[in-house]
């Protein structure tokens, strides 16, 4: 399509009808009948913003996704736009788009919500990505361990390219159809990793590559490939249809937008928030109804098991990229898991350990050896039989895996343990004499009583 040709005015800002601090945008179908299918959908202004991004140069699309500010939402948070430009010059030869629907982190839940309550929102973002990237071959890595997910989501491609919705307007010559294709790995938390999804999804074990190369250069087949998340793609049509100053209205001044916010744990009713960016942890507690009756916050944690545990005093940190590292921890996925005082810290983090343990690839040895040492001596200190520098050496361990490892994986596995015992050391200590079960007896914990 010619860079020339006239594009459509931003459209205007539509007010947002949510009350408070709320932003539902992708999650604003999830309580409508049918809401995955494609009817419901496009009753719901879905699939204006393909068709306003049709009217736009690759070029012109990825400007405007960088001018909107948006960030990827599969952790890092790099900034969405920026990523798709770092794509080559085309050649002539194929690039892809590949979506990271592999959620595995503990605390994590918001792609696959998303997938099965309103797969189109993804469909029709993977659309407008790859018509910006030059595209018209995109895979969707999801877990195999969702049959119900991954049904849903083939059903939702079907629905598109039936309604002839994906028939041209992609690839490098901006006249091709555009072919989705949904895998089911195995399941495999390391597969998070983008180098390592990518090896998998070409048939061979999921191992992360060594960079350079990146993906934007050799990905898929070698080939120049975007990787972000669901949330990220989902994202992108509402930006279309609602303009570039809508979306850069929500938010901080460096974390622009909103994002989906999952709260689990001790909060009367957890699930999944959508809002802007610098909401703080306090204002999200008390939208989910405060922490459960009778008991009192003990520590949280913003971004899922691998970022470091906060504790009441930062109740009040705005839940933006930049405030969350400023105080010591990180965004990540916004999986915001919720403990009160009833629970011990021990046991998290050897539960958090044994699941970092059993899902290292075992490429490097940091991480391989490193995590089932840690996995060894937290087991001990739960069950009350802590050896004499038990906790001293945990954390020698610990730090001598945190930078050493081969991908992020191995800090992910070093970080709880770091900084549950920076927060808690007394009670790894005490895990030399006393079990934890005596210290924080499981039913105090409990969120449902047992039925004997």
């Amino acid at each position: 399509m010619s860079a020339d040709k006239p594009t459509a005015p931003e459209p205007e800002a539509p007010a947002l009808s949510a009350p408070g601090r709320l932003t539902p945008v992708v999650t604003d179908l999830w309580d409508v009948e049918d809401s995955w299918t494609l009817a419901a959908y496009r009753e719901h202004g879905g699939y204006e913003g393909l068709a306003r991004a049709k009217t736009l140069s690759p070029d012109e699309l990825v400007a405007l996704v960088k001018d909107s500010g948006l960030r990827g939402r599969g952790g890092a948070g790099f900034p969405a736009g920026l990523k798709w430009s770092f794509l080559p010059p085309a050649d002539g030869g194929p690039r892809y788009l590949v979506v990271n629907a592999d959620e595995s982190e503990p605390g994590t839940c918001k792609d696959i919500p998303t997938i099965l309550s309103n797969p189109q929102a993804l469909v029709e973002g993977i659309a407008i990505t790859s018509r910006a990237i030059g595209c018209d071959h995109a895979f969707v890595y999801l877990r195999g361990e969702v049959p119900h997910v991954y049904r849903r989501l083939l059903h939702a491609v079907r629905e598109a390219t039936e309604a002839g919705l994906l028939d041209t307007g992609f690839g490098l010559d901006g006249d091709q159809p555009l072919r989705i294709t949904a895998h089911a790995g195995a399941g495999a938390y390391i597969c998070g990793e983008e180098t390592a999804l990518l090896d998998s999804l070409e048939g061979r074990r999921g191992h992360p590559r060594l960079k350079p190369p990146f993906p934007a250069v050799a990905g898929l087949y070698a080939r120049p490939t975007v990787v972000n998340n669901v949330e990220t793609i989902a994202q992108v049509p509402a930006i279309l249809a609602r303009g570039v100053q809508w979306y850069a209205s929500m938010g901080t001044e460096r974390s622009k937008g909103h994002g989906i916010f999952s709260l689990s744990g001790h909060v009367s009713r957890p699930g999944q928030f959508e809002a802007p960016f610098g909401i703080t942890m306090r204002e999200l507690i008390d939208l989910a109804g405060g922490i459960r009756p009778g008991h009192r916050l003990k520590f949280w944690v913003p971004g899922g098991s691998s970022t470091p545990i906060f504790g009441p005093e930062e109740l009040d940190v705005p839940l933006d990229y930049e405030s969350v590292a400023g105080a010591g921890s990180m965004l990540g996925t916004r999986a915001l898991q919720v403990f009160d005082e009833t629970v011990s810290v021990v046991r998290v983090v050897a539960r958090w350990t044994e699941f970092y343990q059993h899902e290292s690839c075992g490429k490097c040895t940091p991480c391989r050896e490193g995590t089932y040492w840690m996995r060894q001596i937290m087991a001990r200190l739960e069950q009350g039989r802590g050896l004499p520098g038990d906790v001293d050496k945990l954390e020698d361990i610990a730090s001598n895996i945190a930078g050493r490892s081969f991908c992020a994986l191995g800090d992910a596995a070093a970080t709880p343990v770091l900084s549950g015992i920076a927060r808690f050391r007394s009670e790894f200590e005490a895990g030399c004499t006393t079990p934890a079960r005596e210290l924080f007896p499981y039913a105090a914990s409990a969120l449902v009583e047992s039925a004997r």
